[in-house]
């Protein structure tokens, strides 16, 4: 009898551990999950920033084209890439929307009556703003996925996780070392 209790007590202590497991890694996944979705927020605001943008600029630089072409591919592309979730497909489209804001800003610079616009000065202190909480979203979601993937790697957690279908998520990185660098605006 005293075999049978000692069995059972030990049966429901790793089921109690499991339970605990499965508990804290669902915790975890949907953090991550919300880290996402406070990044897929920004990016959509700042895809919607950019047309505006755009057309602002295309008022003063209408010989432009190939610049207001590219920025509007790149940012069609980043809105595909967004659908996919998948974080680093975004993260290159990212990168190059970084790199044709660039020269859309550099455009803008070739332009005084353009740097003196009220409204091109507003869209460009919004889109700063969104590129700030970007950011800000994209280390609320490597903070995430970081805390989720130790816990899934860490003995004795990792014996229980992939069985209890809990994986390790890709981290929200840059592949060009150069889109690291903020955008910058000088006039």
């Amino acid at each position: 009898m005293n075999l049978t209790l000692i069995v059972l007590i030990i049966l429901g202590l790793v089921v109690f551990y499991v339970i605990f497991i499965f508990n804290r890694l669902v915790v975890l996944r949907n953090r991550t999950k919300e880290a996402w979705a406070d990044i897929d927020v920004q990016l959509k605001r700042r895809y919607d920033l950019i047309p505006n943008l755009v057309e602002t600029v295309k008022g003063y630089a209408s010989h432009e084209r190939g610049v207001f072409e590219n920025v509007t591919k790149a940012r069609a592309a980043a809105v595909a890439a967004e659908q996919t979730g998948d974080p680093k497909k975004v993260g290159e489209a990212e990168n190059m929307l970084s790199s044709t804001l660039k020269s859309l800003f550099a455009v803008a610079e070739n332009y005084p009556d353009l740097k003196a616009s009220t409204n091109f000065l507003e869209l460009q202190r919004e889109l700063r703003d969104t590129e700030d909480k970007i950011q800000a979203a994209r280390r609320f979601y490597n903070t995430n996925v970081r805390d989720l993937n130790i816990k899934v790697e860490k003995f004795p957690v990792n014996l229980f996780a992939a069985t209890l279908g809990f994986q390790k998520k890709p981290f929200f990185e840059i592949e060009n070392p150069e889109q690291r660098d903020a955008v910058s605006v000088k006039f």
